[in-house]
């Protein structure tokens, strides 16, 4: 006779029930083991292979470890005091010498000269060459435009020292100068309005320029990074994203060609440089910063897509620049970037053009035929430095002196 206990089957409870039984489930290799999933060192090794072209976003936890959105409430510069709607004392010295730095180097769109450019766009340039400035133009006239977006959005409502706020107010305007310049100079140089059209629409229509500019916005409405990472992505757009198609217009100046474009590019680059300056500074206020690897990661990251646009999309050998010496001069201002926000170099290579170093933006320009690029307005470095010095400056400013 069979007996009742011999008849009972394994059900699917059952089977789960004495699976779960066998578990210890303070040990994590058990249940990886008897549920057939991969072990800690598997899945460190699937995540490594996983990882190469992950975005910095989806490597966050791996690279900034504790810190996250809530560490940047613990920020001196980010923290929000009763002071911080009164400028005197100065307790930042730095951050206001940069703000005093900037509004010393003030200029207006109206100092252009673009009289002399059309001759040479139409008698000196080749189609490629024009083809090249034009969206050259029409990616820096977007890009400023993405600056102050992050600015205003993101910058300026976080960052709650004073001294740092005067410095995003004045850089605001600034952006607007230079979106206006590029916007006069392409209203200028391109006589086709369905042309025109499109440059100014280059976030749409133009997908090189799109690219970048997508990068730069993720970052603006990337809720999850913390302000440091951001910080470092913009030091990468106005110090990276801009740097090659600087240079590709200093090489034009270097031909002796459209000397209003040149000149706006001098005074341009000075302020971008002084802009990325900038951002290092308060990254190194940071009383907690991402990883050097998350700083090595955005920085790469902006490199390539800054040498895909300026080698394939838009290649300058249209202007008669050679590539590899582009790429190499992107990693080179790559490195002293990433040196300044305290990084060691990656590509440790040299700067491959010279003529970038012959100009280290010094305004050898003759003096009476033009203002040079690094003129500062009258008596206000001046009278800084006299204060700084103990001493005072009687009648220094004056708003007619010539230069």
């Amino acid at each position: 006779m069979v007996s009742a206990q011999s008849l009972e089957f394994e059900t699917p409870s059952k089977v789960t029930a004495n699976a779960l039984s066998s578990l210890d489930l303070t040990k994590p290799e058990s249940i990886n083991d008897k549920l057939g999933l991969p072990t800690n060192a598997l899945r460190k090794e699937h995540k490594k292979a996983t990882e190469v072209d992950q975005t910095v976003t989806d490597g966050r936890d791996r690279f900034v470890g504790n810190l996250d959105i809530k560490s940047d409430a613990d920020e001196p510069i980010l923290k929000p005091t009763d002071n911080r709607f009164v400028l005197f004392p100065i307790k930042y010295h730095e951050i206001w010498a940069q703000y005093k730095k900037a509004e010393a180097s003030f200029w207006t769109a109206e100092e252009m000269d673009l009289s002399k450019d059309m001759h040479d766009w139409d008698n000196k340039l080749k189609e490629d060459e024009r083809y090249f400035i034009q969206h050259v133009l029409a990616f820096f006239a977007a890009s400023d435009g993405i600056v102050n977006e992050n600015l205003l959005e993101r910058f300026s409502s976080e960052v709650q020292c004073a001294e740092a706020r005067c410095f995003y107010g004045f850089q605001i305007m600034m952006e607007n100068i230079h979106s206006e310049v590029y916007s006069l100079l392409i209203d200028t140089y391109v006589r086709e309005p369905s042309e025109r059209t499109k440059l100014f629409q280059a976030m749409e229509t133009i997908p090189c320029i799109k690219k970048k500019a997508e990068w730069a916005l993720k970052w603006i409405s990337d809720d999850r990074s913390i302000f440091g990472e951001r910080l470092i992505a913009f030091a990468a757009v106005e110090g990276i994203f801009f740097s090659g198609s600087f240079a590709s217009i200093f090489w034009l100046k270097k031909r002796g060609l459209m000397p209003g474009l040149t000149f706006s590019n001098e005074l341009i680059s000075r302020d971008e440089g002084l802009h990325t300056d900038f951002a290092c500074l308060m990254f190194s206020h940071l009383e907690r910063r991402p990883h050097p690897d998350t700083v090595e990661m955005i920085i790469k990251e902006a490199v390539e897509i800054e040498k895909e646009f300026l080698t394939e999309a838009l290649p300058v050998s249209l202007i008669g620049m050679n590539a590899t010496l582009m790429c190499q001069y992107i990693e080179f201002v790559a490195d002293r970037l990433l040196v300044s926000l305290g990084n060691p170099k990656v590509y440790k290579v040299e700067n491959p053009f010279d003529f970038m170093n012959l100009i280290s933006l010094e305004g050898k320009t003759n003096f009476f035929e033009k203002r040079v690029s690094d003129y500062q307005k009258s008596g206000v470095s001046s009278a800084q430095a006299s204060r700084e010095a103990g001493t005072e400056v009687k009648s220094a400013f004056s708003f007619d002196e010539e230069f």
